[in-house]
């Protein structure tokens, strides 16, 4: 169970690199805008912010894969009991649980960038389309 659980971890990280926050930036119209001179500044602290309030989208995949790992596995513990084999039951749930929950959080993390940086920048008196 804990290679599997493992393995499942490792699952949920490689897909949360794939919801990465780095490269995605807001597009804001700068027509007609009087704060278009502030725009690279507010665009880097905005990003700084928005990072702070959403954590790291591996970070929260790797919390998430442990949590619905170890739910997963005791769920698993049951139905595998009832089934006549509690050891491959705990596998599958710990596998499961692990991959679910860890990619749900990488997603949530993810949408709470996007949405703090549109809202920074909003704030900020920016015109940001989406």
């Amino acid at each position: 169970m804990n290679r599997s659980l493992a393995a499942s971890i490792g699952l949920a990280a490689l897909l949360a690199g794939c919801a990465t926050q780095q490269p995605w930036t807001p597009t804001v119209d700068t027509y007609g805008s009087s704060r278009t001179q502030y725009l690279h500044r507010d665009m880097h602290e905005c990003r700084q912010l928005a990072l702070q309030v959403s954590g790291s989208a591996p970070e929260e995949a790797a919390r998430g894969a442990v949590t619905g790992g170890l739910v997963g596995a005791v769920g698993g513990v049951a139905l595998g009991a009832a089934l006549g084999n509690a050891g491959r039951g705990a596998a599958i749930g710990a596998t499961a649980g692990a991959v679910g929950l860890g990619a749900t959080r990488a997603v949530q993390s993810e949408a709470a960038f996007k949405r703090a940086y549109n809202d920074c920048m909003r704030q900020r008196g920016h015109n940001v389309i989406g």
